[in-house]
């Protein structure tokens, strides 16, 4: 079943929206080579814990930490551990969740560590702004399809990388996963009208080669099957009658990566123009 948020609603996930976005940043703001992804994972749960909040992903289903850190071809739910350090070259897609006074938030973004090579630039670049052409979509009065098509269109036709089909976007409110799931393919015109009020997380999840993944034995871990590397960015939005409202702030997470010498991030903007 769909719930439809209230104004006072979406207020609240906003506000949790903007606290994953400074977890984000803080993420940002640490990552170089050498650290290691538990640092990250320690830090970000305290951050939430001190603005009384509580993570969003740990405990969920089993998920044993706060963070899911994936990189290179790690598409996402990555397990932070103190084996995975980083490295120069290495690209790390965050993605963190909170809930405070009953709702959550939910975002993501992926980081550069140095100096990445440039195709692998040009991945990072197309995903974030596949993002946007979907949130474009998110317009009352539209189809569900209508964001699906916009992210597949862009990614595939234009780029020649592969969206994932088995992972999506999802609702979200008082539960992290809500109806209805928002896929990164699908057609125009078709699937459930979008209206006021619908509060979704878009999320493409983009892999430089093939589309396929696989899932590692710890049950938890996304990779793509033939080990090229994978980009995920996600926002929250609420559909409203012209244009979506987005929940989260990357900015936020823009404005404390471009402190770090050790990342690679302007880049990014200059795709979304």
């Amino acid at each position: 079943m769909i719930y439809y948020k209230t104004d006072e609603e979406v207020e609240l996930i906003r506000q949790n929206c903007l606290l994953v976005c400074k977890v984000l940043a803080q993420v940002g703001s640490m990552l170089r080579p050498g650290i290691n992804s538990a640092e990250l994972d320690k830090t970000a749960e305290e951050l939430i814990r001190d603005h009384g909040a509580k993570p969003g992903f740990k405990g969920y289903r089993g998920f044993p930490a706060t963070l899911c850190v994936s990189a290179n071809e790690h598409v996402v739910h990555g397990i932070p551990s103190q084996s995975q350090v980083f490295k120069e070259g290495d690209i790390v897609s965050v993605d963190c969740g909170v809930i405070k006074n009953g709702y959550f938030g939910d975002a993501a973004y992926t980081f550069a560590i140095g100096d990445v090579p440039e195709d692998i630039m040009d991945l990072l670049r197309v995903t974030h702004t596949s993002l946007y052409k979907g949130i474009e979509q998110a317009v009352a009065g539209r189809r569900l399809g209508d964001i699906g098509f916009a992210v597949q269109d862009y990614v595939e036709r234009e780029h020649n990388f592969g969206v994932v089909r088995e992972l999506v976007g999802h609702g979200l409110g008082r539960h992290l996963h809500e109806d209805p799931e928002v896929p990164n393919y699908g057609k125009r015109g078709k699937g459930i009208m979008l209206k006021d009020g619908l509060v979704i997380a878009i999320e493409p999840m983009v892999n430089m080669g093939k589309k396929e993944v696989v899932t590692s034995k710890d049950g938890w871990t996304v990779f793509a099957k033939d080990r090229k590397p994978s980009a995920h960015f996600e926002h929250t939005v609420v559909v409203r009658k012209h244009k979506a409202d987005i929940l989260s702030d990357h900015s936020i997470i823009e404005d404390a990566i471009r402190k770090n010498v050790h990342i690679k991030g302007l880049e990014y903007r200059s795709a979304v123009a």
